[in-house]
């Protein structure tokens, strides 16, 4: 029998490969022969390097409220791969402040990479403290932000809504070298009531009564952008993402948009891998509605049910509904053996784990 065990993180308590390795010795205990293969993965957030089993290299960079960091990107054969969360991700923000956040040191990774030699790149987006649009990332490359005054700035957040003119002369011509692939896992557009600000920046700190001046402030980037660039970009799947940083790669990077989720599969030879392949495990820290729409697990199962091959989901909570299974997931499963607080079932999740993979191994390899 061959499995593959292709988990995303749970966020907080287990990186993804600790994950699959758990799972894995679960299967190895019932099935002592049984092949399997390990595909730890990530569609874009905290994680994602190690998940394409990149090697670091170190940056000193910019974190997300100006400050100085030892961050990092990753070194795929003749690929770099940049993660936003390494400089501007909420598990590292100084302060949780989006009207100030910006993904300045996002650009000097990128800088960093170009300096070693790099030209292709893939840069993942999830898990972002920001909602400047990338203007930051776009700066740290040359870009020019004027305002009225005809003053250089940085725009982040609401002072997004200061900028008077977009000057790209300046840009790194390296960038016109390079083959860029941004990795998202939503499809929200960049402004409105389902864009970045009003969705997301509330998980980042911002208060309910500024999210309006921030969705302002970024439709007012966009209109500049269309003025001086001549994209429209607003409108793109995708252009919400890390704070409208989808929209930014795409207008001052010239970036495809892809799926995260897709990239690391394709990445990973995951169609080819499935061909002989009995079951699947995948799984993640909760698994809800937001797991159907574009996220790691919506990729999974898009690839195993035309093939026919279970997918077993094992889970930290489990809030699933019938579209779940409807778009291809065979069983849901959460670890929680008991009622109690996340920090103590974070504690217990890697042994709670394990029982529950053991469990279903047994219940698949009944006779």
């Amino acid at each position: 029998m061959k499995i593959i065990i292709a988990p995303d993180s749970y966020k907080g308590t287990l990186c993804a490969r600790e994950v699959a390795e758990t799972i894995n010795k679960a299967v190895k205990a019932v099935l002592p022969d049984a092949k399997t293969l390990l595909l730890p993965i990530a569609d874009g957030g905290e994680g994602t390097i190690d998940a394409f089993g990149a090697q670091r290299r170190r940056v000193t960079a910019t974190g997300s409220q100006y400050e100085r960091i030892q961050s990092f990107y990753g070194v795929l054969g003749d690929t770099a791969v940049i993660e936003l969360a390494a400089c501007a991700g909420l598990p590292m923000a100084k302060r949780l402040e989006p009207e100030t956040a910006t993904t300045y040191g996002v650009g000097q990774l990128i800088r960093a990479a170009l300096n070693a030699g790099f030209r292709k790149f893939i840069v993942a987006l999830g898990g972002s403290s920001t909602n400047d649009m990338g203007c930051g990332i776009a700066a740290a490359l040359g870009v020019r932000f004027r305002n009225k005054e005809g003053n250089c700035f940085i725009p982040a957040g609401l002072s997004l809504a200061d900028i008077e003119s977009i000057d790209i002369s300046a840009l790194d011509t390296r960038i016109k070298e390079c083959e860029i692939t941004t990795m998202c896992d939503i499809d929200n557009p960049l402004c409105g009531e389902k864009g970045a600000s009003f969705v997301f920046a509330p998980q980042k700190g911002a208060k309910s009564c500024v999210l309006p001046l921030l969705d302002s402030a970024m439709r007012h980037a966009s209109e500049k952008v269309k003025e001086y660039l001549g994209k429209d970009v607003a409108n793109i799947p995708g252009a919400g993402a890390a704070g409208g940083c989808g929209a930014g790669m795409v207008a001052f990077l010239g970036s495809e948009l892809r799926r995260g989720i897709d990239v690391v599969l394709d990445t990973k030879n995951f169609d080819l891998e499935l061909e002989d392949t009995d079951i699947v495990f995948t799984g993640e820290g909760r698994f809800d509605s937001q797991s159907i729409d574009g996220k790691a697990i919506s990729g999974i199962a898009a690839r195993t049910k035309p093939k026919g091959i279970p997918l077993i989901v094992l889970c930290g909570a489990a809030d699933e509904s019938e579209t779940c299974y409807e778009m291809g997931v065979t069983a849901v499963f959460s670890i929680q053996r008991r009622a109690m607080p996340f920090k103590e079932a974070k504690l217990v999740n890697e042994p709670s784990l394990y029982k529950t993979a053991y469990n279903v191994m047994k219940l698949m390899t009944y006779k």
